[in-house]
């Protein structure tokens, strides 16, 4: 469900056929960290031990390797008559994503609501510290930008965009960023964030853009979008993508910081 536009997405099949190995492995082992950051703060068992997040952020890669290629071969995206390295491609590319989205569904709509796992529960892990807000604002960011990182009109909307544009779209990224973290809607019930002064708040926004930009120039370059590319696109491309990218931040944001009523 939260990465399905991507095995969707032709620029993705093509992507995992003309990339580096080399490239496709450092995304692998990004994916690889993300998930252990995502599984250690937020996922559905709050108390396991580091081992037991490493090999539950691997078998969420092995579920998206198999989903992947289950999609991939019955949509007639690989087949045997294709090259190993090209079929191998295709499905890292669209697994890791898979892979995050696994991760992120399992925690948040298989918790146990009275249970101590999931976000509800308090294991004196300091969820609402920097490092973990930091960490679950970047799988969010990462999972709503690689949706449209490798889509061309990320690209066509940075080359059309004057300065002035550009500058809006940061702002509306901002605003959005505010918007998301102050008010949202969390399993029916109509939740808030915790009360922070303005200087505190204001902060938080601006992290949550500057997480969101990163994840979103990241996905970008795993996806090729930055070759042979001036600085003035690169820049321009960053900022497009920071609008999806800065709310799948801020929604993670939110997953750590809302109080329950009467919490």
């Amino acid at each position: 469900m939260f990465s399905l536009p991507l095995l969707y997405t032709m620029e993705v099949w093509w992507t995992g056929f003309v990339l580096h190995p080399g490239r496709i492995l450092l995304y692998i082992l990004a994916t690889f960290i993300l998930l252990i950051l995502y599984n250690r703060f937020a996922g559905l068992r709050r108390d396991a031990s580091i081992v037991e997040v490493a090999i539950d952020s691997v078998e969420e890669m092995g579920i998206g390797v198999v989903i992947a290629a289950a999609i991939l071969w019955i949509t007639g995206r690989i087949d045997s008559g294709m090259d190993l390295s090209e079929i191998s491609g295709k499905i890292t590319m669209e697994a890791m994503t898979v892979a995050i989205g696994v991760s992120v569904g399992t925690a948040q709509l298989g918790a146990d609501d009275d249970g101590d796992e999931g976000l509800s529960g308090d294991d004196g892990r300091g969820s609402e510290g920097y490092l973990p807000q930091a960490a679950i604002a970047l799988c969010g960011a990462v999972l709503f930008a690689a949706n449209v990182a490798p889509t061309e009109e990320i690209q066509v909307i940075a080359m059309e965009s004057r300065p002035g544009n550009l500058l809006l779209l940061a702002l509306c990224s901002l605003a959005l960023g505010g918007l998301v973290l102050h008010f949202a809607e969390i399993q029916g019930h109509h939740l808030h964030v915790a009360r922070d002064s303005f200087l505190a708040s204001a902060r938080g926004v601006i992290t949550t853009y500057a997480v969101a930009l990163t994840a979103g120039a990241a996905c970008l370059f795993f996806f090729g979008q930055f070759d042979g590319q001036p600085l003035r696109m690169i820049l321009a491309q960053t900022i497009v993508i920071g609008v999806p990218a800065v709310l799948g931040a801020s929604a993670g944001r939110l997953l750590l910081q809302v109080r329950p009523p009467g919490a």
